[in-house]
């Protein structure tokens, strides 16, 4: 078995694991600033939104010798607008000037037809009404709408209502991040950016309720032990399914990132840039949500319930107890859902997900 593999069993089993539910302080606050961060960019850069939102021209020239710097100064000068130019791989442009109307688009065409040294005719002119980019924008944000109250109610039902506010803070953060970064970078927002940040979203609830679906099972009877808090349960059920969610990350993110960087930049194929970033930060982005902000909220939420907070003051006394005797045993490495049986002759150790070591009365039993 592999070394990532060996890793992926003992952290099943509980023979090892790490604290991110009790270090969600850290995790909160480093989300916080990320978000900030997005939202300054976005509030002081805006988004560079593509034609089909704004309207304007697509021109489409033929095979030609000019460089794109040559035509986005030409366009600029043209229309008095600000172009975008994509160099095309078989040596034509493609220019995309927004907020201009047919008769400005007849006297860019022959202008640029002049600048560039080519025939006004033999440049192709796409016209995009801003009606229509508006149409699409309200119907964008109407999926949006929807598509997260249906995530809300789906996972009420399946779940709880705690999950389900948990995993609406997750969506949100995604999205924010997402959308401040094309904000910071500068990458024009097109209909291919809606179809990557729905896709994401998805994507994000999917390794959402991977977590969640563990923390259902493993919270099963938990008021009947004494070995675990609630908090630590969920940092249990989260270890296990670690190495399920980074390997489906790594796995998403490795065409999405040829797409971004060898399609988009080393090959100049900008128009998979519209869709492929949104793929590649928001992959990132619900990963490390569903990881660092969605289970330790929950936690947090139970937490607060009155049968948790009772379950925590019982554990800790217990702790306090087998401290005061000497008793240093450890948690069990059984996944199974708790009963009551757990409970009898057990005392909790602090860390959690180590082996536990069998007591000295129980040895002395066997002998």
């Amino acid at each position: 078995m592999s070394k990532l593999g060996t890793l992926g069993a003992r952290l099943y089993r509980g023979e090892v694991g790490y604290d991110f539910v009790g270090k969600r302080k850290i995790w909160y606050g480093i989300s916080i600033l990320i978000t900030i961060t997005a939202i300054v960019g976005l509030a002081v850069r805006g988004l560079t939104m593509g034609i089909e939102f704004e309207g304007g021209a697509v021109f489409t020239t033929p095979k030609t010798t000019a460089s794109a710097s040559q035509a986005e100064s030409a366009a600029k000068a043209a229309s008095g607008h600000e172009a975008i130019v994509q160099k095309l791989g078989n040596d034509t442009l493609r220019i995309t000037i927004g907020g201009i109307d047919t008769a400005k688009s007849d006297q860019i065409k022959t202008e640029l037809a002049k600048d560039l040294k080519l025939r006004a005719n033999d440049i192709n002119a796409d016209l995009v009404g801003p009606s229509w980019g508006e149409t699409i924008a309200n119907k964008a944000w109407t999926g949006l709408i929807v598509f997260m109250i249906l995530v809300v109610i789906y996972l009420a039902i399946a779940f709880e209502w705690r999950m389900a506010l948990a995993a609406l803070v997750a969506l949100i953060h995604d999205l924010t991040i997402t959308v401040g970064i094309y904000a910071l970078v500068g990458f024009e927002v097109t209909p291919g950016t809606v179809i990557g940040l729905l896709t994401i979203l998805g994507y994000s609830l999917y390794d959402t309720v991977v977590v969640f679906d563990g923390l259902k099972e493993g919270q099963k009877g938990i008021t009947k032990q004494t070995r675990l808090t609630y908090s630590e349960m969920a940092n249990k059920s989260l270890n296990g399914t670690l190495v399920r969610s980074i390997n489906t990350t790594v796995v998403a993110l490795l065409p999405v990132a040829g797409l971004l960087f060898i399609g988009g930049g080393v090959l100049g194929a900008g128009m998979l840039n519209d869709i492929s970033l949104s793929l590649f930060v928001g992959l990132a982005a619900g990963a490390y949500s569903s990881i660092f902000i969605a289970t330790p909220l929950v936690a947090d939420l139970k937490e607060t319930m009155p049968e948790m907070k009772a379950l925590k003051k019982r554990v800790l006394a217990k702790r306090a107890a087998a401290a005061a005797k000497g008793e240093t045993e450890e948690e069990p490495q059984d996944t199974a859902p708790f009963d009551e049986a757990d409970d009898e002759g057990e005392t909790a150790g602090a860390v959690v997900g180590q082996r536990r070591q069998p007591s000295r009365n129980n040895r002395g039993k066997r002998r």
